[in-house]
């Protein structure tokens, strides 16, 4: 099995490129996955996920994360095979244990069951436990919004982020994500990490020789860093200082104790093989939002409203709302494609 990481640095930073089409990334990750003992549905969940990163040009979620996937399998606890398990609790809570196999194919079994207590709730929440994570968050809460839901999700990782005031890490970086439907158009959507960085962005930065913006990590010692390496070595910073810090223990509660799995430093104990695929679980809301109108009013009336917000806003020259860039992004490349280092191509067809 072949598990070298696909952020080492290249080595060559002028490392050409290649265009591939949406249809030949997918086909690409599932049979590299495949190939490496990843069942068909998991491959293809994954490789769902996987294409939707690269035609929204998010590069650290694309094909950059099928070494990253292969490398998972270090750990024996990881079953490339596992068929989530679904089942119903309380009237508005939906579990699926992932059985130590991977989130794309747990939400794919979930989701459905979300919204259908969500339209019929109000209000619903599905947790997903045992599963390994190395996905963004959007695609969940974009999915719900499309069906009419707000949405929110929630996920740790495993121990990047040091506490404001701290040099060690304690948190994972945390991201959260949150959508919200719109009339005849994307719904808005935005997934962010509670760190300064996604930790995928640090990994870019090593593999194409590029130096870190300021305030993004500290060193093993603790001093501030813009060397790639050393943040890897070190510890990444949240986002605002104490604010960021906040939300990332937020996050560890909700994705963590609140639907009884692992926090953040827990995971990272767990990952004794190494295989940096953080463990644990994911915790999704989604709300009907006609449920919440005040009686007698228009019930489709929030979308209207939030029109209005959304239009005060790009009246300033400069603004745009979350989740646009992506949007704008997916119409070219279902026509042009995507354009991927040479290097990464290789290292995905030797696992094949």
């Amino acid at each position: 099995m072949i598990a070298n990481p696909s952020y080492t640095r290249l080595t060559n930073t002028m490392s050409k490129n290649i265009t591939l089409t949406l249809t030949q990334v997918h086909d690409l990750a599932q049979s590299a996955l495949q190939a490496q003992g990843f069942s068909a549905a998991q491959a293809g969940a994954i490789a769902a996920t996987i294409t939707k990163a690269e035609r929204d040009e998010c590069k650290s979620h694309g094909l950059f994360r099928v070494p990253f996937y292969v490398k998972a399998l270090a750990n024996p606890e990881t079953d490339a095979s596992a068929q989530p398990q679904l089942s119903s609790l309380a009237g508005s809570v939906v579990r699926v244990d992932a059985k130590h196999g991977f989130c794309p194919l747990a939400l794919q079994t979930g989701l459905p069951a979300l919204a259908d207590k969500a339209r019929e709730q109000g209000i619903a929440a599905l947790a997903i436990n045992n599963a390994y994570n190395i996905a963004a968050l959007w695609p969940e809460v974009e999915e719900l919004a499309e069906q009419g839901l707000v949405a929110m999700a929630f996920t740790c990782a495993n121990a990047y982020v040091a506490p404001a005031g701290g040099t060690k890490p304690v948190f994972g970086t945390n991201p959260m994500a949150f959508s919200w439907p719109r009339h005849n158009r994307p719904p808005l959507v935005f997934d962010q990490a509670s760190s300064a960085s996604a930790r995928g962005e640090i990994q870019l930065h090593l593999r194409d020789g590029h130096q870190l913006p300021e305030g993004w990590a500290i060193d093993a010692e603790g001093n501030p860093t813009t060397d790639p390496q050393a943040a890897l070595d070190g510890a990444q910073l949240p986002f605002g200082g104490y604010k960021g810090s906040a939300i990332a223990l937020m996050v560890e509660l909700l994705a963590g104790a609140l639907i009884g799995d692992l926090f953040s430093f827990e995971s990272s104990e767990r990952d004794i093989h190494g295989s940096g695929a953080p463990f644990g679980g994911e915790f999704v809301l989604a709300i009907n939002p006609a449920q919440l109108q005040q009686p007698g009013s228009d019930q489709e009336g929030y979308l209207s409203h939030a029109e209005t917000l959304f239009e005060r806003i790009l009246q300033q020259e400069g603004t745009r709302l979350p989740g646009d860039r992506r949007f704008a992004a997916r119409q070219v490349t279902a026509s042009r494609g995507v354009e991927i280092p040479q290097q990464l191509h290789e290292t995905i067809q030797e696992y094949i």
